[in-house]
C-alpha cells in the first residue's frame, strides 16, 4: 500500500509539472560578430576532463539499471543506432535520474522517447522556432524539461534528467543516424560505452549488411584486456554481426568489486568488396546512392606548402608534437613531390624562396630546419597564408607545377590572429581572392584556444577540410593520421553524371580531387522510367590518364534483397540522400555570401530536416507526453562540425557550370556514350572490323588472307607459362605477346593450353597494357594503374586509348594506327577441367612498319598461297588438299574454328584450311622461335 501511495504521489507530481529540471545547452540561431569574444564562442559546450571522467550513461544516487542495450544496423554504409535503458528508482526518496549518451559528431539524432511510470513521451523534429514556442508555452505552465547536447573530443553528449518518486520505472530510448565515412581504407563505427555501474542485461549488437559483400571486418577493443574474447564477430559474404554481452561477473573491475570495468569505445572497422574502379550504384526506395572509391591507381604528384604556427602559445608539448609529426610527414615525400615550409609568429619566414623537389637532401635539410624552431611572439595568420599562396602561384606561373598534380596548403595553428590583419572575415576574403581554383587549403587547429569554426570555414571555402587536434601526448599521431588522409591523391576533376530525365535532386556530383582510401558519394532521387536499370558515367583525370567509367544499378534487385534481411535498414537510401543533402546545405549556409541566400538555404534545411526527422542546428526535437502537457526540447549545438559525406576533399558544392567535365571526344569511339546521349538499355559492343587475324580457344590461330579470299588455321601446341610473340614491330616500337596457361587437368592424356594474359607494349611512350582474366593493368613506366572487368571504362594517355566493356572485351588503340581486341572467356568456377582464358583479335588493316614480324605480324605481308588437289579426307566431313606457300607443299584439311566476337558463348564458325604441326611451313621458322622471356619482350631477329 505504501508503494502504491508513493507511485500515485509521483504521478500527481508529474501532472503538476514539478518532475523536470530545465537544462539547456547550445545557442540560438543568431548572427555572430567578429568582435565577439573568440574564446567564449569556441569553448562553448566542450566537456572538461573532469566531466569526461565523471560521465555515466545512467546517473542517480540510488538506482537500479535493469538493462542497457545498444543496437546499430548498418546497411550500405548508413547506420541507424538505438540506445535503450531501463531504470528503477530504488531509493526511498524522489530524485533526478539522468540518461546520457555520447554520439558521433556527424550523426543526427532522429528520435528520443521516455516511458515514465506509464506516461510516454514521444519525440518529433520541428523547426527550431516552432519547437521553442511550444516548449516555452509548457515552461510557462511549469511543465517543461530540457536536454543538453555538448561537444567532447570526438563525440557529442546527449543528456536528459527526469525527477521521479521512489519505485518509479523509467525507460529511455534514443535513436540517431549517421553515414559511415571511409578513411585510410576502412569505415569506422564507434559506440561509446560507460554505464557507470553493473547492469544485469548489458548487450551491444552491430549488424552490417553490404549488398556487394564485406571484404574485411574487425572489432577494435579499447575497453580493456579483460574483455578480450568477449566481443564476438561473425560474418558471411555480405553480412556481419558483432555482439558484446558480458554478464555481471565479467563486468566487474575485480572479482569482489561493485564497480563496472566497461569504460571506453567499441569500434567496428570494415571495408566492402569492390568489383571495379567504376564504383557501386545502388537503387532502393526510389532513391540511388553511388559509391566511388577506386584503387590500384598511381598517386598524383603533390605540391605542398606547410604553414606552421610558431607563436609563443605553441611552446612545449604542442611544438614538440608538431615537430615529431612533421619529421614523419617529410619522410613520406617523394622526388615527384614539391614542397616548402613557412613558419610564422608576428613575423613570417620561408624555409626556401620557391618550391623544391622532395629529394632526400631537401627533406633532410627541412627536418633540421623544423627541429631548430623556437616558438615565441604573436600570430600573423593572414600574411603567412598570403605568402603560401604566392609560393604556389609563382611555381604555377613558371610552369614548375605539373598540370595534373595536386597543390595544397596545410596550416597548423593553435590560436587566433593577434598581429597584422586580425579581422577573421577580412582574412577569409583575402584568402578566397588569392587562391587559384586548383589550390586547396587544409587546416589543423591545435587545442581549444583556436577559433576552429574559422579554420573550418576557410578550408571548406578553398576545397579542403579541417580537423581539430587535441593537445595531448598523441597530438603527433593525430597530425600524421590527418596527413595520411590527404597524402595520396589519385584523381582530379571527378564528375559523376547520369542520363537526362533519369534522376533528380542529385547531391554534389563534381569533386576537385579524390584521395586514396576515402570514398566519394553521390545520391539522388530516381525518376519513373521504363528501364529496369540506372546508369552512371564517371569522368576523371589520373596520373597522365583520362578516365571514363560506367556502372549500372538495378531498380528492384536491392529492395528484394533487403526484404529478406532481418536486421537491415530498409530506408537507408532515402535517409542517406537526405543526410548528404542536409550536410551539404549546412556547409553552403556557412559560406552564403548574402543574407537572402542564407535564408533560402535555411528554409531548405529546415524542410528536409523536419521531413526526415533530423535534429540539426536549425531544428529541435520536441519530446511530448501523449496529451501534449509535458514537453522536452532537444537542441543541437549551434555550429556542429561541418564536412559532408564525400570523403574526397571536403570542399563545398560548386555550381554545375564550374566543374562539369564532358567525356573526351574519343569516348564515342568506345562503348560509352556521353550522359546526354546515353540510351537506356544495354550497351552496344564496339567490335573490330570484320576481317581480322585472331587467336582464340586453345589456342587456335585464324589468319585471314584478303587477296586470296581465304582463311588459314593452325594451332600452337606449346607449354603453360610460355610467352608467344604475336606482333613485334621494331619500326614502330609495338609488341604484342600472349602467355599460356594450362587447363586444370589433362583430357585423354593431353593438357590444353590457352592465353591467360595478353600484353600490348608501345615502346616510344613506355606504355604497357596487360590484360588478364582477373584485371587489366596499365603502366607508363612511372605510374601503375589497375582496372577490373567489372565495369565499362575508357582510358586515354597521349596516343594510347583503352576501351573496357564490362565482362566482355578490351580494345587497345595505338595512335589510331593499331587496334588489338582481347576477348574474355569465363567458365564455371567449379569446372573440373577448363579455366578462364582470353582471345585476341587483330584487324588486317592495322598499319605497321615494314619490319613487323611475329606469329600474327608476319601476315601483314600476305604470302602467295595456292590450294589444289582437293579430295575426300579420312573424315568424310573434312576435305583434304595440298597447299603451296613460302616454297612449301603442305597437306591441309578443310575444317572450321570459332570467332567469338558477336556470340561470346557459342561463337560463329569460320571455315578455313587447317595446317598441322603447329603451323609448320606456313609460319616463318618453327613456333619455338616465337617464345620470348617476358610479356614486354620483342622478338629477336636471327
Amino acid at each position: 500500500m505504501r508503494r502504491l501511495l508513493l507511485l500515485l504521489l509521483g504521478l500527481l507530481l508529474l501532472q503538476q509539472g514539478r518532475c523536470f529540471e530545465f537544462v539547456i545547452d547550445g545557442e540560438w540561431e543568431e548572427e555572430r560578430s567578429d568582435l565577439r569574444d573568440h574564446r567564449e564562442r569556441h569553448k562553448r559546450a566542450i566537456l572538461t576532463s573532469e566531466e569526461q571522467e565523471d560521465f555515466e550513461a545512467v546517473r542517480g544516487d540510488d538506482i537500479t539499471v535493469k538493462s542497457y542495450k545498444v543496437e546499430s544496423r548498418i546497411t550500405s554504409r548508413f547506420s541507424h543506432t538505438t540506445v535503450r535503458s531501463s531504470v528503477v528508482n530504488s531509493g526511498s526518496k524522489s530524485q533526478s535520474i539522468g540518461f546520457n549518451v555520447q554520439i558521433p559528431k556527424r550523426a543526427f539524432i532522429t528520435n528520443f522517447t521516455m516511458n515514465v511510470n506509464g506516461i510516454i513521451f514521444v519525440g518529433s523534429v520541428k523547426e527550431k522556432t516552432v519547437a521553442r514556442n511550444l516548449y516555452a508555452q509548457a515552461r510557462a505552465r511549469g511543465k517543461a524539461a530540457g536536454i543538453v547536447r555538448a561537444n567532447s573530443q570526438d563525440m557529442e553528449t546527449f543528456k536528459t534528467e527526469v525527477h521521479v518518486p521512489p519505485g518509479s520505472n523509467i525507460e529511455f530510448e534514443l535513436h540517431y543516424q549517421e553515414m559511415m565515412h571511409r578513411k585510410l581504407g576502412s569505415y569506422e563505427h564507434s559506440l561509446y560505452l560507460q554505464p557507470g555501474r553493473l547492469v544485469p542485461q548489458f548487450q551491444v549488437d552491430v549488424y552490417i549488411f553490404e549488398p556487394k559483400g564485406i571484404a574485411t571486418v574487425q572489432a577494435v577493443n579499447s575497453l580493456g584486456d579483460q574483455f578480450e574474447g568477449l566481443i564476438k564477430v561473425t560474418s558471411s559474404k555480405d553480412k556481419a554481426h558483432i555482439v558484446f554481452k558480458p554478464n555481471l561477473q565479467q563486468q566487474r573491475k575485480c572479482d569482489n568489486c561493485t564497480d563496472s570495468a566497461i569504460d571506453g569505445a567499441l569500434m567496428v572497422k570494415y571495408d566492402v568488396t569492390r568489383e571495379s574502379n567504376a564504383g557501386e550504384l545502388q537503387v532502393s526506395d526510389g532513391h540511388f546512392v553511388h559509391f566511388f572509391a577506386p584503387s590500384n591507381l598511381s598517386p598524383l604528384p603533390k605540391n605542398i606548402v606547410f604553414v606552421i604556427d610558431v607563436s609563443g602559445s605553441m611552446w612545449g608539448v604542442k611544438m614538440k608534437q608538431t615537430v615529431a609529426a612533421m619529421q614523419a610527414i617529410l619522410e613520406d615525400l617523394t622526388i615527384d613531390d614539391h614542397f616548402n615550409i613557412i613558419d610564422f609568429n608576428h613575423n613570417v619566414r620561408c624555409w626556401r624562396e620557391d618550391l623544391v623537389p622532395g629529394s632526400s637532401i631537401q627533406v633532410a635539410d627541412a627536418k633540421k630546419y623544423i627541429e631548430d624552431i623556437k616558438p615565441n611572439g604573436g600570430t600573423n595568420i593572414n600574411e603567412a597564408l598570403m605568402r603560401a599562396v604566392q609560393t604556389l602561384v609563382k611555381a604555377s606561373n613558371q610552369g614548375l607545377i605539373d598540370a595534373r598534380s595536386v597543390s595544397m596548403i596545410i596550416l597548423v595553428s593553435d590560436g587566433d590572429p593577434t598581429v597584422g590583419e586580425i579581422k577573421l572575415s577580412t582574412i577569409q576574403k583575402n584568402l578566397k581572392r588569392a587562391m587559384k581554383e586548383e589550390f586547396s587549403l587544409f587546416s589543423l587547429g591545435i587545442g581549444f584556444d583556436v577559433d576552429y569554426d574559422f579554420l573550418e570555414r576557410i578550408a571548406m571555402e578553398n576545397r579542403g577540410m579541417a580537423q581539430r587536434i587535441y593537445a595531448n601526448h598523441d597530438a603527433a599521431e593525430q597530425i600524421r593520421a590527418f596527413y595520411s588522409q590527404v597524402s595520396s591523391p589519385l584523381l582530379r576533376r571527378i564528375t559523376i553524371q547520369f542520363p537526362d530525365d533519369t534522376v533528380s535532386d542529385v547531391t554534389r556530383s563534381s569533386f576537385d580531387k579524390y584521395f586514396g582510401g576515402s570514398e566519394l558519394v553521390v545520391a539522388g532521387k530516381v525518376l519513373p522510367s521504363e528501364s529496369n536499370t540506372l546508369t552512371s558515367f564517371t569522368t576523371a583525370f589520373a596520373a597522365r590518364l583520362d578516365l571514363t567509367l560506367e556502372t549500372e544499378g538495378d531498380f528492384a534487385e536491392l529492395d528484394t534483397e533487403l526484404a529478406k534481411q532481418q536486421h537491415s535498414f530498409t530506408g537507408f537510401a532515402r535517409q542517406m540522400w537526405a543526410y548528404i543533402t542536409v550536410k551539404q546545405l549546412i556547409a553552403d549556409r556557412s559560406l552564403a555570401p548574402t543574407a537572402a541566400k542564407k535564408r533560402k538555404i535555411t528554409q531548405k534545411i529546415m524542410a528536409l530536416a523536419v521531413e526526415h526527422q533530423f535534429v540539426t542546428p536549425l531544428t529541435a526535437l520536441l519530446v511530448e507526453s501523449e496529451d501534449g502537457s509535458e514537453r522536452l526540447l532537444a537542441d543541437s549545438p549551434r555550429d556542429p562540425k561541418q564536412g559532408c559525406c564525400s570523403g574526397g576533399d571536403g570542399s563545398p558544392p560548386k555550381g554545375p557550370s564550374l566543374l562539369t567535365y564532358s567525356p573526351p571526344p574519343w569516348v564515342q569511339m568506345t562503348t560509352i556514350a556521353p550522359p546526354k546521349e546515353a540510351v537506356k538499355g544495354t550497351v552496344e559492343l564496339s567490335l573490330p572490323p570484320t576481317r581480322v587475324i585472331l587467336v582464340d580457344n586453345d589456342p587456335h590461330f585464324i589468319v585471314h588472307l584478303p587477296r586470296g579470299n581465304m582463311d588459314v588455321c593452325f594451332n600452337i601446341d606449346s607449354a603453360p607459362g610460355h610467352i608467344l610473340n604475336l606482333v613485334s614491330d621494331s619500326g614502330t616500337g609495338l609488341v604484342v605477346n600472349g602467355q599460356l596457361v594450362g587447363s586444370k587437368q589433362p583430357v585423354k592424356s593431353k593438357l590444353s593450353t590457352y592465353f591467360g594474359a595478353i600484353s600490348v607494349y608501345y615502346q616510344p611512350d613506355g606504355v604497357g597494357v596487360t590484360v588478364g582474366t582477373d584485371s587489366i593493368a596499365f603502366t607508363d613506366g612511372r605510374n601503375n594503374h589497375s582496372f577490373s572487368w567489372g565495369a565499362t571504362a575508357g582510358i586515354t594517355q597521349d596516343g594510347v586509348r583503352i576501351s573496357i566493356v564490362k565482362n566482355s572485351h578490351v580494345s587497345v588503340f595505338i595512335n589510331n594506327d593499331v587496334e588489338v581486341m582481347v576477348l574474355l572467356h569465363r567458365v564455371w568456377k567449379k569446372n573440373p577441367v577448363n579455366v578462364d582464358f582470353l582471345g585476341v583479335y587483330i584487324p588486317n588493316d592495322n598499319r605497321y612498319s615494314p619490319l613487323v614480324h611475329g606469329l600474327i605480324g608476319q601476315f601483314s605481308r600476305e604470302p602467295e598461297v595456292s590450294v589444289y588437289d582437293v579430295h575426300e579426307g579420312v573424315d568424310p566431313l573434312k576435305k583434304e588438299a595440298t597447299m603451296e606457300v613460302k616454297g612449301n607443299k603442305l597437306l591441309v584439311t578443310r575444317g572450321w574454328q570459332k570467332d567469338y566476337r558477336r556470340d561470346e558463348r557459342r561463337g560463329s564458325s569460320v571455315y578455313c584450311w587447317f595446317i598441322h604441326n603447329s603451323g609448320k611451313g606456313f609460319i616463318d621458322g618453327h613456333y619455338t622461335d616465337y617464345i620470348v622471356p617476358n610479356l614486354n619482350s620483342s622478338l629477336q631477329t636471327r
